[in-house]
């Protein structure tokens, strides 16, 4: 019998974090995503519910006084978290959820939900990730440099997650992750 768990997925930007998930949660049937609650405002074509759950300012703080969240942080001048009820009751029910989070949040999650299992995503180099984020032709060479600088800090902290994947060839780090999310959930618990 499969068991409820919490995937924290973590990596710099343009590791290919997205591209994983979405291929694990078609490959795992009882994989679900996490969807984090936001301040800010929703951008054009998003759907409170679907995209992100949309909050007052008020309402934020009230989850954070009261621990309503794992982990949350601010970028831009929003908040970002994600909803500790909803991913208890996900995983009472067994399924694997998955929180794709930066590492500042995958050590909050650490901290609340000890059980937590997290794992980093990595680009082959830094070269690959450059190219990766340059590829994408949306960001600005000093944008580009922030997030370069943002991947190496992170890249430092990857040994303290409990495995890591190189995402070089995205076939292996798709099987890769799909066999560990399986394995975890199908270990006896003691």
């Amino acid at each position: 019998m499969r068991h409820g768990n919490l995937f924290v997925i973590s990596g710099p930007s343009g590791a290919g974090k997205g591209t994983l998930v979405a291929r694990l949660v078609r490959e795992v049937p009882d994989a679900w995503v996490s969807m984090s609650v936001t301040t800010r405002a929703p951008r054009e074509g998003e759907v409170d519910g679907v995209h992100y759950r949309f909050a007052t300012s008020e309402e934020f703080q009230q989850l954070v006084a009261c621990d309503g969240l794992l982990e949350w942080a601010t970028y831009g001048g929003n908040c970002y978290g994600t909803p500790r009820a909803t991913v208890e009751e996900r995983i009472a029910r067994g399924d694997q959820v998955i929180l794709e989070i930066d590492v500042q949040g995958g050590f909050q999650v650490r901290e609340k939900f000890p059980a937590a299992h997290l794992v980093f995503i990595e680009p082959p180099s830094l070269d690959v990730l450059e190219a990766r984020l340059r590829g994408r032709g949306t960001e600005s060479d000093e944008a580009i440099a922030t997030r370069m600088e943002t991947a190496r800090v992170e890249l430092s902290r990857k040994m303290e997650y409990d495995i890591r994947l190189v995402n070089d060839d995205l076939d292996e780090a798709v099987r890769a992750l799909v066999g560990y999310v399986n394995e975890q959930a199908e270990k006896i618990r003691g």
